[in-house]
C-alpha cells in the first residue's frame, strides 16, 4: 500500500503542476470552451486529481531513497516533469492559441495533458504506490481524453 507521512517530492511535483496552470487560468487561449466536456471523462479527471494529489502528499515512499536501479523510475519521473515544464515556457511564449494549447512537445502527443500523467505514474511506479497507480490511470482517462475530445474537434 504505501507508509504515511509527508513527502517533500510530491509537494514538489504539484508545484510543478499547479504553478503553471494557475498562471494559465489567466492566459487561457481564445476559443477555450469547457463547456462540451464528456461528463464522464470530468469525472475521471476530478476523481483522479483528487487521488493522485492526496497520495502525491501523504505517502512517504515517493522521497528519495538511497540510489539503486529503481531510482530510475523516479529519474524519467522527473525528466517527464522538466518537459512539461518546457511545455508551459513554450505556450505562454507562444501566441497562447488553441493550437499551441493542444499541441506536442518533444515528440510527446497533447504534452499538456500526457507528460504530468505519465510523470506521476512513474513516480507511483517509483515508490510503488499501488493506489497511484490506480489513481493516475483514472485521471489520465478523464485528462488526456479531454484533451484528446478538445484537439480533434480543433482539426474538425
Amino acid at each position: 500500500m504505501g507508509h504515511f507521512g509527508f513527502s517533500y517530492i510530491g509537494v514538489l511535483y504539484l508545484l510543478m503542476l499547479f504553478i503553471p496552470n494557475l498562471i494559465w487560468t489567466r492566459r487561457q487561449p481564445e476559443g477555450y470552451d469547457f463547456r462540451h466536456e464528456h461528463k464522464l471523462l470530468v469525472w475521471c479527471e476530478r476523481v483522479g486529481q483528487v487521488g493522485v494529489s492526496c497520495c502525491a502528499l501523504i505517502f512517504t515512499d515517493f522521497n528519495l531513497r538511497p540510489l539503486t536501479p529503481w531510482s530510475l523510475w523516479l529519474a524519467l519521473s522527473f525528466g517527464l516533469m522538466l518537459l512539461y515544464e518546457g511545455y508551459w515556457v513554450r505556450y505562454f511564449r507562444s501566441g497562447q492559441k488553441l493550437k499551441d494549447f493542444y499541441s506536442s512537445f518533444c515528440g510527446v502527443p497533447l504534452a499538456g495533458a500526457t507528460l504530468p500523467v505519465v510523470s506521476f505514474l512513474l513516480l507511483g511506479i517509483y515508490g510503488r504506490v499501488i493506489l497511484m497507480v490506480v489513481f493516475v490511470v483514472i485521471l489520465g482517462i478523464g485528462h488526456i481524453g479531454i484533451h484528446w475530445q478538445h484537439f480533434r474537434e480543433l482539426k474538425e
